[in-house]
């Protein structure tokens, strides 16, 4: 991906860096400089900085901008698992190797691409053109649940539920060893990993709170098949966690061993339940979908020694 390398000399002493850049940059909001310090993408008199840092007269501020993103998603006939659908919200099974919204790399083919046809453009637009409806992402490798708003009430609804944690989201994962206890709480905020900015890491000087339970389903010689319930979503959250404690999710070969597990695509990793409050009626819901074939393949060679 191109970038555009700019050298700002800062003019006020004490102000938020996000502000400064945003004043200073025509076109950036607050909230995408602060992604952009936050992505390791601007730097004071050549150190990375956080969002809240201030600056003095004569700082000299380096930023790194992508390339503007397209103005446009178009809509594309992909097959899509809906599992739940009214005129407020939709709730799909996603597969694994379909990534949620165009990024580098993916300008279609994605979640957002299938959303726009199957809900004929009928889209919350609180994200911005690329993530329309977009309320919570899961990873590329990842299958299973996903909820997108279908317009910006249900959107902002569905994020307030996210942030006081009440949108009860549940896993199923394999990961590698054997836990010792039947189940716990991996309490350990993530940041961006201090060398790759392309991985997160436990962070616990400058990461956001994350907290994972977790529960112990089955146990096999070497894995153990475990369900996890998000208190919060941080990306990559629980293959995160998971490799903090010592057990990486099978097939994960970015925090885990690095060869890849036949059969496998990536890492063993399942969104297996939502429970949220509908934003129209305020009943509580709870959807579900069942392991994919894949998964419970993975189960059975466990179940026979032969992975």
């Amino acid at each position: 991906m191109a970038r555009t390398d700019l050298l700002l000399t800062a003019d006020r002493d004490e102000e938020r860096l996000d502000q400064f850049l945003s004043r200073s940059v025509e076109g950036l909001t607050r909230s995408a400089a602060q992604r952009l310090i936050e992505e390791g993408a601007a730097k004071c008199n050549g150190r990375a900085v956080k969002k809240n840092a201030r600056t003095a007269v004569g700082d000299v501020v380096a930023l790194s901008l992508p390339d503007p993103e397209p103005a446009e998603v178009l809509p594309q006939n992909i097959p899509l698992d809906v599992v739940y659908e009214d005129d407020d919200v939709i709730v799909v099974n996603k597969p694994v190797g379909m990534v949620v919204h165009p990024a580098p790399g993916h300008p279609d083919g994605t979640l957002v691409n299938a959303l726009l046809y199957h809900c004929q453009n009928s889209l919350s637009g609180i994200n911005g053109v690329l993530r329309p409806g977009i309320v919570h992402r899961i990873d590329r490798d990842t299958s299973g649940l996903l909820i997108a708003a279908k317009n910006d009430a249900a959107h902002l609804a569905l994020a307030e539920q996210l942030q006081d944690h009440s949108l009860y989201r549940y896993y199923e994962a394999v990961c590698v060893g054997g836990l010792r206890e039947d189940g716990g709480t991996v309490d350990a905020p993530i940041g961006r990993h201090p060398v790759d900015r392309k991985r997160m890491a436990v962070d616990r000087k400058n990461g956001r709170p994350a907290v994972t339970h977790w529960e112990v389903l089955g146990r096999y010689p070497g894995y153990t098949h475990v369900g996890c319930r998000l208190e919060t979503g941080r990306t990559h959250q629980i293959r995160v966690h998971m490799a903090a404690i010592g057990h990486p999710l099978l097939g994960d070969t970015v925090y885990g061993a690095k060869k890849p597990v036949p059969g496998l695509a990536g890492q063993c990793l399942h969104a297996r339940k939502l429970t949220f409050v509908h934003p129209r009626t305020g009943g509580t819901m709870t959807v579900e979908c069942p392991l994919p074939d894949w998964f419970t393949a993975v189960l059975d060679r466990l179940e026979r020694g032969r992975l």
